[in-house]
């Protein structure tokens, strides 16, 4: 049966490369290979993305993804610019060329697509669509893709941060909105003195939804030293691997920014933390209770000695 199973599935994908006509030297009757065309969609349909977000999307080989992105400069396609967010990714938009070329292949794409279904019997196109719909449940459910994607901060991120470890921290441990004006400040400070080069926030993305962040920044006082601030994963997220995840980022990064050390300040409540900075490396380094937030805490500050 399985046997049988794998033909079906071979001669299906076999009938549809064919009708489709992915095997062409360009996908409907364009320039442009189907790999080309993704990419090609991709930078399209987001807003300034850089190479790494389209080979993580995509699954694409970074040095296939690369020559790709070089013809389409080469073909005044595409431009690259600086992010003022991540020094080491430029930011990639298609040029008015780029542009056209897309509503062209867009447009081509679309006309396929209505002239098939235009094609089918009411009652056969609800199948037909219904099918297509539960194919994609199914695969999806089923893929090897990571559960999040981590990326640089960009507009409006900080306005989430704010709200939601004002919301979620008020819900689980009752704390008031002083703590909620504490993260304002901690973001407005990162932003007004962003400097990329030794200071980075990751978002933690699924389903183009917001799940986590953490900031690195540098220490006021201490030159070499770094501070890990505001971790956070949404209680929907948990158990994924996430808080190791964005702990992890900020080390790898403090080391290829030259910090000595990275310091973090937490309270003694908050045990799943712990966890995490412990499997990183930190240790804890001293205790102080504080009444904050409207509650009688235990502060605790952790290190990590870089080497």
């Amino acid at each position: 049966m399985i046997a049988e199973d794998v033909a079906a599935f071979r001669r299906f994908n076999r009938m549809y490369t064919r009708f489709l006509g992915t095997l062409n030297e360009g996908l409907l009757d364009s320039a442009f290979s189907l790999a080309e065309a993704r990419v090609l969609y991709e930078i399209a349909n987001r807003s300034s993305p850089n190479a790494k977000e389209i080979a993580d999307e995509l699954g694409m080989d970074t040095g296939y993804l690369s020559r790709i992105l070089g013809k389409f400069e080469r073909d005044g396609l595409l431009k690259r610019t600086a992010s003022k967010v991540d020094a080491r990714h430029a930011e990639l938009t298609l040029t008015a060329r780029g542009k056209s070329a897309f509503r062209k292949l867009d447009g081509a794409s679309q006309a396929q697509g209505r002239a098939v279904l235009d094609g089918m019997p009411p009652a056969t196109r609800s199948q037909f669509i219904n099918s297509l719909q539960t194919a994609e449940r199914i695969l999806n459910a089923n893929a090897a893709r990571p559960p999040y994607v981590l990326r640089p901060h960009r507009i409006g991120d900080m306005g989430w941060v704010v709200h939601r470890e004002g919301i979620v921290y008020a819900e689980e441990y009752g704390w008031d909105e002083t703590f909620e004006a504490l993260v304002a400040r901690i973001v407005d400070a990162f932003i007004t003195n962003f400097d990329p080069k030794c200071e980075r926030c990751w978002i933690a993305e699924r389903d183009g939804q917001s799940i986590g962040h953490v900031f690195l920044v540098k220490h006021p006082d201490e030159p070499h030293t770094a501070k890990l601030r505001l971790l956070f994963v949404e209680p929907g997220a948990r158990g994924l691997g996430l808080g190791h995840a964005l702990v992890n980022e900020c080390v790898q990064f403090a080391r290829t920014a030259g910090y000595k050390k990275i310091v973090l300040w937490t309270q003694s409540i908050l045990t799943a933390a712990h966890r995490i900075y412990e499997r990183a490396g930190f240790r804890l380094v001293k205790e102080e209770p504080h009444h904050s937030f409207g509650k009688d805490l235990v502060g605790q500050t952790w290190e990590l000695d870089l080497g």
